[in-house]
């Protein structure tokens, strides 16, 4: 993974700057981000699934109760709403489209993908723009 970091880092402009995490997004915006800049966040799906085994610890899967875990990823997602709304700078949000896949057969993944859906569709709601890129081409879904 830190090779692919690395390579991603080499491609990116000079000037950005990168910062690497997954906790409290909403106040890295609200402390770091400078008027003018832009804020590229990637991705919403990887920030969830962080958020999801962070918060649920050594539990098994089969047991892990996950209104208490979405709850608190719903408020990570306001946080991070509410920080891209009241910056003066531009925010692009990157997630991944999980439910135009097969329903999965564990229920980890089920869960997974449906707290992910009802983020990005909070994000969407949100947003002013919403693109979907399918191979390379985007179109614009709002």
């Amino acid at each position: 993974m830190a090779a692919r970091v690395a390579r991603h880092k080499t491609q990116r402009p000079a000037h950005w700057r990168t910062w690497e995490g997954f906790q409290q997004l909403g106040d890295v915006i609200r402390q770091q981000v400078k008027p003018g800049e832009g804020v590229m966040l990637e991705c919403i799906t990887t920030l969830i699934a962080n958020l999801l085994f962070e918060q649920s610890g050594a539990e098994s899967p089969d047991t892990l109760d996950f209104a208490p875990l979405e709850a608190f990823i719903d408020q990570q997602i306001s946080d991070l709403i509410d920080a891209s709304k009241s910056c003066r700078t531009p925010v692009y949000i990157v997630t991944n489209e999980l439910g135009m896949g097969i329903t999965p057969e564990n229920r980890l993944a089920r869960h997974f993908v449906d707290i992910a859906g009802r983020a990005n569709q909070r994000l969407a709601a949100a947003a002013d723009e919403v693109w979907l890129v399918v191979s390379g081409i985007g179109v614009r879904i709002k």
